[in-house]
């Protein structure tokens, strides 16, 4: 009998693919993780500082020749203000939330003027050496007048605080605005001149297409030292003026002998004052994006 010769397997011989295990995906903890881990260190080094900052300042003003109020006495005696910023009693007692409305608003329109009419002027003394030798002189010795100085001018030239309080924050963000507008302009790269002259670009297509652009950087950082500006201006002036404001709310606190709303609206004023700048900062790099830091 012959032997029977085993058959072989269909498989011998060939490769045998053996698809490999699918990676694991990260649970969600993991990919949170490093978030969480961003975050707090950006959150808790503040935080650790300003509770440091609190239990130092509860135990300096809770001695017995303490003459100012300890976080502790400032919530007793404001806790309405901070919980409740919008109330309104009618005539001038409002909650500081209303008092900051009406200090925003005198600051949008006087940082407004300033801004349109500050950038114009700067575009000018930039661009012209004519306008610069003419204008820029009484810019450099008007900038240093004290923004309270002029408000007695305002007040007998307007006859009344609200339009005064709005040309006192103008005059005070005009300048840097002028200043820092008129150096971007001033700045603008030879390279950038020379692409325009081999292009023969229009004037208006050069100012709208090169210097525009090349200035930007330079602009918003005048606007943000403007606003920030603005806001110092108004809570002074509104000390001064009375009527309904941040600043009045102050000046009349510390009339009544109330320490603590007095620091409650200093921490309303520097929170808003940071958001205003943060405002700006976020204007200026969206606008400026992929032009050259300045």
């Amino acid at each position: 009998m012959n032997a029977v010769t085993p058959a072989k397997p269909a498989t011998e011989g060939l490769a045998v693919s053996v698809a490999a295990p699918a990676p694991a995906m990260p649970s969600l903890a993991a990919r949170m993780l490093p978030r969480l881990a961003s975050v707090a260190a950006t959150v808790l080094p503040p935080l650790v500082v300003v509770a440091a900052l609190f239990g130092l300042w509860e135990w300096a003003a809770s001695g017995p020749g303490a003459t100012l109020p300890p976080p502790s006495k400032v919530w007793a005696d404001s806790a309405e203000l901070i919980v409740n910023p919008f109330y309104d009693r009618g005539g001038l007692d409002k909650g500081l939330g209303l008092h900051l409305a009406a200090s925003l608003q005198r600051v949008g329109v006087g940082f407004a003027l300033s801004a349109v009419i500050g950038v114009a002027l700067g575009m000018l003394v930039g661009s012209s050496r004519l306008a610069m030798r003419g204008l820029d002189p009484i810019f450099q010795v008007l900038r240093t007048v004290p923004p309270l100085a002029w408000l007695p001018l305002s007040l007998a030239a307007f006859r009344e605080a609200q339009p005064s309080a709005i040309f006192v924050i103008f005059i005070t963000a005009v300048w840097p605005i002028i200043i820092n507008t008129a150096v971007g302009v001033r700045n603008v790269p030879a390279d950038y001149r020379n692409v325009a002259r081999v292009i023969r670009l229009r004037p208006h297509e050069w100012f709208l297409r090169i210097v525009v652009p090349a200035a930007a950087p330079y602009i918003f950082t005048g606007l943000r030292i403007g606003v920030g500006l603005s806001w110092l201006a108004i809570i002074a002036a509104e000390m001064l003026i009375g009527g309904v404001g941040i600043g009045f709310f102050i000046w009349d606190a510390w009339n009544s002998s109330n320490l603590s709303d007095i620091v409650v609206a200093l921490a309303y004023v520097g929170l808003v004052g940071f958001a205003l700048d943060r405002i700006m900062a976020l204007a200026g790099r969206a606008v400026t994006r992929g032009t050259a830091a300045q």
